[in-house]
């Protein structure tokens, strides 16, 4: 019987998942099935992969044909590393220590990248979080500062007279002052026109008596 390892899709529409089967080739895709091997859920960042590796590795020294799909996931779950370091083991080109030892090395290594890749996804979402928080800012502020200059242009629209009394009070009291000074000013300048007009008194009447001494001499 010719035997395949496929996915097997469950889920509703555009939240679809997948069980990793072993099934033989010639049943419907989500049909029966012989065994599950895991799970694929593609919704998650990264996607969820949860694999039995042992038994995958037995059905595929076992000849079953993994689809591409199915067969990356393997791939990346260390199914077909298991797989050839096995055949190794049936040839006797290692021992079985040895291929342990080779796998547990590759399972660290993968999952080393693994977390620097989680670390990598955090950082760049954290990054993108904080830049659109950032323009959502700018934003706002050029909203309200477009909102405030519309508030101050109606309400300068619909107070005009209100604006116009305040000039007048401020130019009002600007001539009133402008008053007061010049009434100071005069106030100081009266005495000394008193002081003239008092000169020009004094002066009169000598003036008088030099007409008066002058007229006989011209007789």
């Amino acid at each position: 019987m010719a035997t395949k390892i496929r996915l097997q899709r469950h889920g509703r529409k555009k939240r679809a998942f997948f069980h990793i089967v072993v099934a033989d080739s010639r049943s419907p895709r989500d049909g029966k099935f012989i065994e599950k091997l895991g799970s694929y859920n593609p919704i998650t960042n990264p996607a969820t992969i949860v694999l039995n590796v042992d038994r995958a590795a037995h059905w595929l020294i076992a000849g079953a044909q993994p689809t591409d799909t199915a067969a990356a996931l393997l791939s990346y779950k260390g199914a077909s590393m298991k797989k050839h370091l096995q055949v190794g083991v049936i040839k006797g080109a290692i021992s079985q220590e040895e291929a342990d030892k080779r796998f547990a090395a590759w399972l660290e290594e993968k999952a080393a990248r693994i977390d620097a890749k989680k670390s990598n996804l955090a950082s760049t979402a954290e990054k993108v979080k904080a830049e659109g928080l950032a323009q959502e800012a700018k934003r706002r502020a050029a909203v309200e500062a477009k909102i405030a200059a519309k508030i101050a242009e109606a309400e300068a629209a619909a107070n005009p007279v209100e604006e116009t009394e305040e000039v007048a009070a401020e130019e009002a009291a600007a001539d009133e002052v402008a008053t007061e000074e010049v009434a100071a000013e005069e106030a100081a300048d009266a005495p000394a026109a008193e002081e003239a007009a008092a000169e020009e008194a004094d002066e009169a009447p000598a003036a008088e008596e030099a007409a008066a001494d002058e007229a006989p001499a011209a007789e």
